[in-house]
């Protein structure tokens, strides 16, 4: 956990609450420390520059939330718009 704070440029602390916010969820080894992802660790970031703009750590944690739904929404969207594509409409019967 120390090498992902420094790595993310927090403490520990702050890692535990993105963890007790339900934002991250870190896997953990045999020995009980927390593994993080790389894309954890950019989530953490953003986290932190968020808190560091002013942004209280909930609030950040519910937009980051609310960001990763709508970034998830735009790329069905976009799939779903390309799949149609390339089907003719249905014949009237």
């Amino acid at each position: 956990m120390g090498r992902a704070a420094e790595m993310t440029g927090t403490t520990p602390g702050f890692l535990r609450s993105l963890g007790d916010q339900g934002l991250i969820t870190p896997l953990r080894s045999a020995g009980g420390h927390r593994r993080y992802s790389r894309y954890q660790l950019r989530i953490a970031m953003r986290a932190r520059d968020l808190v560091d703009q002013g942004t209280a750590i909930d609030a950040a944690c519910r937009i980051i939330i609310l960001e990763d739904q709508l970034e998830e929404a735009l790329r069905i969207n976009e799939q779903l718009r390309h799949s149609q594509a390339g089907q003719e409409p249905p014949a009237d019967t």
